[in-house]
């Protein structure tokens, strides 16, 4: 009977309306479980620039501030998703609401637009594409079309640009201004030491984290 009711009249509104909910929020919980995972990268790598700075390891500290930037570039990414999640998320419930009243939907471009950026995000593409299906069923969006954030490539290197004249600012926003001059950050930190060494391994796990999450 079901399935007979769902042939002719289509799928149930109310039905689409809860997978599109759950489908979001479960979106929303990702971004947040990513967020959670920088904030701790973030606090671990301050610490270890205070502890290079302490011990005048300039090098280091450097190398430190630059993962920091991009810890930071990663999380405001991932807020600036969330609230493009929630904009969705909005849009979503007030074309339903429509539906409800004038029994009709209209496919929204501004919708559109949000989920074919989110969709092309690592932490969220397999649920995203779930709810772009969902979406497209209940005509709030036509299907997509995969020609868009072409410059990502470009964003990427002027982000390394301002990667340099941001770890200036960096060191001396954690060490009070006992650190932060101009200079190119090198591509490894000398292990004369042992501690030196740890922080080395301590680095290399915190880089595996980050990739794992842009990943």
């Amino acid at each position: 009977m079901e399935m007979l009711k769902r042939a002719i009249y289509g799928p149930d509104p109310a039905e689409q309306m809860r997978k599109c909910n759950s489908l979001l929020r479960k979106n929303e919980r990702q971004l947040e479980k990513q967020v959670t995972s920088l904030a701790g990268l973030e606090s671990k790598t301050k610490s270890m620039i205070k502890q290079a700075a302490k011990r005048g390891d300039v090098s280091s500290a450097r190398i430190l501030a630059k993962e920091l930037y991009h810890v930071r570039q990663q999380r405001s990414r991932l807020f600036k998703s969330k609230a493009q999640l929630q904009s969705v998320g909005m849009q979503v419930r007030e074309a339903f609401a429509v539906r409800k009243i004038q029994g009709s939907m209209k496919a929204s471009t501004g919708i559109m637009k949000d989920v074919n950026t989110l969709v092309r995000m690592p932490e969220l593409s397999g649920t995203m594409r779930e709810l772009s299906q969902e979406l497209m069923k209940a005509g709030i969006m036509d299907e997509m079309v995969g020609d868009t954030l072409d410059g990502l490539d470009e964003a990427d290197d002027t982000m390394e640009m301002e990667a340099d004249a941001e770890v200036d600012a960096i060191l001396s926003e954690i060490t009070g201004g006992k650190l932060g001059q101009a200079g190119a950050v090198p591509d490894s930190v000398p292990a004369e030491a042992e501690e030196e060494e740890e922080e080395e391994a301590d680095l290399d796990s915190m880089r595996e984290r980050l990739r794992a999450l842009q990943s």
